[in-house]
């Protein structure tokens, strides 16, 4: 090994200085997130520690999880209104890519993300893939919005960095689940998430904290220097 090697290869804490966190489960009672307005009051409390600029939260919308965009949105003031801090909150959706997110995305029943609510985040099953995912982009492009893939070093169906480019090719933006690059999420995630950062394949970073006990380890996680360089650019991606 060479000392160009070695100081590359030597790992580091992650910093969150002006993070924004572009995908969480911290909405409290709506999905398999957070539970109890207490414990979102306590993860929000720790983001204001590390530095976290701001933060999407995006429950799950799914055929299984089918919350109501008015019920979210009254569960996200009741959240702002008890809150109070200095984190920005913003309200959008994790989409399911099923039959209920079709029908909410042709009647505009969705919340969409970004800065100009010009995206919507979605995902597919870990395993399988989305039965007519091209179709389901092209109609997510043809309503206005551009799709924002979650976590798509998760999907151990694809295989192949060439299959991730082609999602790209086709206009997909990607948002990486930081915790993918500790193996958090098992050796594929790992593998893929390493080198699609390395490859500049993802437009955003986020989280998906799902319970207080994953801020420890979001505080905790050390990877890289040359991964840590890089992910710091993808943090401060702002509103």
């Amino acid at each position: 090994m060479t000392i160009f090697d070695k100081i590359f290869s030597t790992s580091q804490t992650v910093a969150y200085d002006g993070f924004t966190d572009w995908h969480s489960h911290i909405l409290p009672g709506v999905d398999d997130g957070v539970e109890s307005i207490s414990d979102s009051l306590s993860i929000l409390s720790e983001y204001e520690r590390m530095g976290v600029s701001d933060v999407w939260l995006t429950p799950h919308v799914m055929e299984d999880i089918p919350n109501k965009t008015e019920d979210l949105r009254k569960k996200f003031e009741d959240l702002v209104s008890s809150y109070g801090g200095e984190v920005k909150l913003h309200l959008a959706a994790e989409n399911m890519m099923d039959s209920l997110f079709l029908s909410r995305l042709e009647a505009g029943d969705v919340l969409p993300i970004g800065e100009d609510k010009e995206m919507l985040l979605v995902e597919t099953s870990y395993f399988n893939p989305t039965i007519r995912f091209k179709e389901i982009v092209e109609e997510i492009q043809r309503n206005g919005f551009t799709p924002l893939i979650a976590h798509p070093e998760r999907y151990a169906y694809v295989g192949s960095l060439s299959e991730y480019g082609r999602w790209k090719d086709a206009g997909c933006k990607f948002q990486l689940n930081i915790l993918s690059l500790t193996g958090h999420y098992g050796p594929y995630a790992k593998e893929y998430s390493q080198k699609m950062l390395k490859g500049g394949f993802y437009d955003f970073a986020g989280t998906d904290i799902h319970r207080p006990g994953h801020v420890g380890l979001l505080k905790g996680m050390k990877i890289k220097k040359d991964l840590a360089e890089i992910l710091s650019k993808l943090q401060i991606q702002k509103l």
